[in-house]
């Protein structure tokens, strides 16, 4: 399994004053946008996603982690013991995706795009 992309996300009650902030004060422009996340890219393709409210997940995420295997990452956070609050799933979106938490919290988004 090898990382693709690791994404920031922010959850915030306002959607679009908060990706407007973003694209106002860092130059950021919107690359994806699904009504409920948006993601932020500059030109060098550093992102940042902005969460309102998870289209399916129990949870906001508070990183998305891409991998090339999502099968594998999956078996690899079973074996590893991690609390998993979001079971492999087929997002009608184009995304296989799992979560789990860390020790410490914090809620991980694991996915590949499926299409």
């Amino acid at each position: 399994m090898n990382i693709e992309r690791i994404v920031p996300n922010l959850s915030t009650s306002d959607l679009r004053r908060t990706v407007d902030e973003h694209v106002r004060t860092l130059g950021l422009q919107v690359v994806m946008d699904h009504g409920w996340i948006v993601t932020l890219a500059d030109s060098e393709g550093h992102q940042l996603s902005i969460v309102s409210a998870d289209a399916t997940a129990p949870e906001n995420p508070d990183v998305s982690v891409f991998v090339d295997d999502v099968n594998d990452a999956y078996d690899r956070a079973v074996a590893a013991g991690v609390e998993i609050i979001y079971p492999l799933t087929a997002e009608n979106w184009g995304v296989t995706r799992f979560f789990y938490r860390d020790r410490s919290g914090n809620v991980i988004n694991v996915g590949t795009h499926s299409n």
